[in-house]
């Protein structure tokens, strides 16, 4: 359904806070599709299809959210760190 995606729940189901640095790398540069070194907004749209690929793609209030959760420097894209 449109607008239910949470990412807390998504990280707590996915187990991304108890998964080693180095897991969280390796999850990071399969989202990272232009291996520019960041997540942008267009890259997270496609988030849970990396996951499955029955996955539906975000919606852009549901990107923005995701993005802003991640985006610790406010810069629109999420660093590797």
């Amino acid at each position: 359904a449109a607008e239910s995606f949470n990412y807390k729940k998504f990280f707590e189901m996915v187990g991304l806070k108890k998964k080693s640095p180095e897991d969280v790398k390796k999850v990071f540069h399969i989202l990272d599709k232009d291996q520019s070194g960041f997540i942008e907004e267009e890259e997270l749209k496609f988030v849970l299809k990396g996951f499955t690929p029955e996955g539906r793609d975000l919606s852009d209030k549901e990107t923005k959210a995701l993005l802003a959760a991640g985006d610790k420097d406010g810069d629109g894209k999420i660093g590797a760190d």
